[in-house]
């Protein structure tokens, strides 16, 4: 654990503040989180202030990360609160219980009446999400599978429980904005072979159109805003981290 003493515009420093790393900034810090002190009504602007005094994270001042506060984006003002669960997410390179369930196998999940969502360890199979996404009221189901190309293996990266929380926001809009009957996605992390499927939308809808638009509105939105990243793997086993965009 790292730690630094970060006065902030002459306020006194009083909250030692832990902050999740992932991706290409756990690489530079050598850990998967820093912990910083900050005043009492810090902003998050100054979380990222004290992490760019940390050796190894000195680009976080330069701006090109985003802070999740309590698994949201969230802007520089936003003023950070006891307890609050703080994050830094760098480019994405994407992905009726009411509460995330945590299962085995390393994943993440969940399901309502009309959306389920998942993020998983474990290959990906497109007949559950069909029979989830079945409907009488469908007159139309599209699916969408993600697969490696031109490489043996991708390594994905996520941090779990924020992108189902993303996951979930984007397909329920989906489906309000589009009237599906139901939609489904579940996103793979860890090694997917060549041939294995990264992630599966399917998609139900009374007409074709508003399936064919609600599962491809929702797969581009899961790679751009949920916060997971991918590593190409080639056949020697070099491994080369993707460019991503950074999420707005």
């Amino acid at each position: 654990m790292k730690t630094v003493a970060h006065p902030i515009k002459g306020r006194i420093v009083a909250v030692n503040v832990t902050i999740r790393l992932f991706a290409i900034l756990r690489d530079r810090a050598g850990a998967d989180h820093v912990e910083v002190q900050l005043p009492d009504c810090a902003t998050v602007a100054d979380a990222l202030a004290a992490v760019a005094a940390l050796p190894g994270l000195e680009a976080v001042g330069r701006g090109g990360v985003r802070m999740a506060v309590n698994r949201e984006y969230a802007p520089d003002g936003q003023t950070l609160a006891a307890g609050d669960e703080l994050a830094l997410i760098p480019p994405v390179s994407g992905g009726a219980p009411e509460e995330p369930e945590a299962t085995g196998s390393g994943q993440v999940s969940r399901t309502g009446e009309t959306i389920h969502a998942r993020v998983t360890a474990d290959a990906l199979a497109l007949d559950p999400l069909l029979a989830f996404v079945a409907s009488p009221r469908a007159g139309g189901v599209v699916t969408f599978q993600g697969l490696p190309r031109d490489i043996p293996a991708l390594d994905y990266e996520a941090y779990p429980e924020m992108a189902l929380e993303r996951m979930w926001s984007i397909l329920t809009e989906c489906a309000d904005r589009h009237g599906l009957c139901a939609i489904a996605a579940e996103h793979r992390v860890g090694s997917v072979l060549a041939l294995e499927a990264s992630i599966i939308v399917a998609a139900s809808a009374p007409h074709r159109e508003a399936a064919f638009v609600g599962a491809r509105e929702a797969l581009d939105r899961i790679k751009a805003e949920a916060p997971i990243w991918k590593i190409e793997v080639d056949e020697d086993g070099a491994r080369q981290r993707v460019e991503g965009t950074l999420p707005q």
